[in-house]
């Protein structure tokens, strides 16, 4: 109850500002009031046991401000990040934007974080003893042709205090970043994020999986491409998909909202990710570690990813709008269908 009315009350807010104070609450004592019990549906993937198969995806708290709340939420698993070498402010205000009538969310915040050391102190000090992920990314001033060195930094950093890595090489809301998607660019950011896996793996006695966190606005080929590359450079997975740039002809909110830059995530994303999901499985094949994320709003959109080969699946603007309720939902759907 307290949950919900908070959450209603946050919903009434401007859309940055009630994420900031979300993320406050979640790392405060209030956070206990919005307790619930976490299912136990375990999934065994990467050599990790997921305690459910309903994770938190990357983007809701990205310096690890909030893990002592989010850890209460009922998830099997959470991403943090997206994080960068050095702090960066982002774009410029405003930048999140709600579409209400959609279900859905608009961001170009442009991977606003406080870098990776002090994300690090924030995982040291949060005791989390559950599945994490940190996501990482390359800072805005960094050219793509540098751009490997600002993801095996944040790797160096962070792999001794996660279970896994995801590399994020598409958002739409950092300048060329999807260039790193494409032919030679991915091939050149992945080998050299691979050696650095490998290092480190042998210097800490520690190997941190790497997943690969692709975009939505590719076309059949360049979904093969890249699932390919990523198979043959012996990475672990892929997480499908990241927020979109296209605006379906069929939303609802007022034009002055649909027409703000940045990616579209919710409800009107569901179709583009569960069509990429369906071809990454295709192309990786049936026992590929995959995660699927993008326009879960209730347990049937989670049930589709399933059947579509999903082996986890993330929650983000589904969190946003129906709370842990959502997350309590889907692990109940899961467990009574085995």
């Amino acid at each position: 109850m307290f949950e919900f009315f908070a959450r209603k009350t946050l919903q009434a807010l401007p859309a940055e500002l009630a994420h900031d104070l979300a993320i406050k609450a979640l790392g405060s004592p209030l956070s206990a009031f919005a307790k619930v019990k976490q299912i136990q549906s375990p999934v065994e993937l990467m050599g990790i046991t997921f305690p459910n198969p309903v994770g938190l995806a990357a983007g809701f708290d990205k310096n690890g401000d909030a893990i002592h709340g989010l850890s209460k939420q009922g998830f099997g698993f959470l991403e943090i990040g997206t994080i960068t070498p050095k702090p960066q402010n982002g774009n410029d205000k405003p930048r999140l934007f709600r579409l209400s009538d959609d279900q859905a969310i608009i961001n170009r915040m442009g991977f606003n974080n406080k870098g990776i050391d002090y994300l690090v102190k924030q995982v040291k000090a949060s005791g989390y003893q559950g599945v994490l992920g940190i996501n990482i990314g390359k800072n805005k001033v960094t050219p793509n042709d540098k751009a490997v060195d600002d993801y095996v930094h944040c790797f160096a950093k962070a792999h001794t205090l996660c279970d896994y890595i995801t590399v994020n090489i598409s958002s739409p809301n950092t300048p060329d970043l999807r260039e790193l998607q494409n032919d030679q660019a991915l091939t050149d950011l992945l080998t050299g994020i691979k050696a650095k896996q490998v290092e480190c793996a042998e210097k800490d006695q520690k190997y941190t999986p790497v997943l690969v966190k692709i975009s939505p606005d590719q076309n059949e080929s360049q979904i093969k491409f890249m699932v390919e590359q990523i198979k043959q450079l012996g990475f672990d997975g892929i997480i499908c998909t990241n927020t979109t740039v296209d605006r379906p002809s069929e939303l609802k909110s007022v034009e002055e909202l649909t027409s703000e830059m940045g990616g579209l995530s919710g409800k009107p994303l569901l179709e583009k990710a569960n069509e990429t999901l369906r071809l990454v499985r295709l192309f990786a094949g049936e026992n590929f570690p995959i995660i699927a994320v993008g326009g879960i709003i209730d347990k049937k959109d989670a049930a589709v990813k399933f059947s579509l080969g999903a082996d986890l699946i993330q929650l983000y603007t589904g969190f946003v709008l129906k709370g842990n309720r959502l997350i309590q939902q889907i692990n109940d759907q899961i467990s009574s269908a085995k």
